[in-house]
């Protein structure tokens, strides 16, 4: 993955066993098929949009709107004598990734095209500072999102009160 893409990734200890939290997470998530005309039953809630398998799950936040910064979660458990540990990756999901590529290397080469060929330094400058601008916008949102999604996560799995 690319160094400078919006990601995170945690490591949380549960005393709970796997397979509970797998049993809460299979709860509040809902395995969505976007090719069906009906995406909610009613008198459902779910936290979560995804899949859980026996020891891995890729989850998104639910949300009515569509938002380009939703991480992506996948998470793997693992069990321990006294509970289980669970690893999580945030990250964008493709095609939000491939935007924000396409984006930046569109930037870069016209701050190139800018500078080496028509010798605009100024030009340059100003799309050079809109690809880092939109990295940074990407990175600020996603952030945003991710201690939304967190605070949810942690409060499904009890691992943080309510605030």
């Amino acid at each position: 993955m690319i160094k400078y893409l919006p990601h995170h990734s945690e490591v949380l200890v549960s005393s709970m066993h796997c397979e509970d939290v797998i049993s809460r997470l299979d709860q509040v998530t809902r395995d969505v098929d976007y090719l069906s005309h009906t995406l909610s039953r009613k008198g459902e809630e779910h936290l979560f949009n995804g899949k859980v398998n026996e020891d891995s799950f890729r989850l998104s936040m639910v949300v009515k709107r569509a938002d380009s910064f939703l991480p992506l979660i996948k998470g793997h458990i693992e069990s321990t004598h006294a509970g289980c540990i669970i690893f999580l990756d945030y990250q964008l999901f493709p095609g939000s990734t491939f935007f924000m590529v396409f984006w930046s290397i569109v930037t870069l080469a016209l701050a190139i095209f800018f500078l080496f060929i028509q010798e605009e330094p100024v030009f340059s400058l100003i799309s050079f500072g809109v690809g880092v601008g939109n990295i940074m916008f990407a990175w600020s949102h996603f952030k945003r999102k991710v201690k939304q999604t967190q605070h949810i996560f942690h409060r499904m799995l009890s691992l943080q009160k309510n605030r």
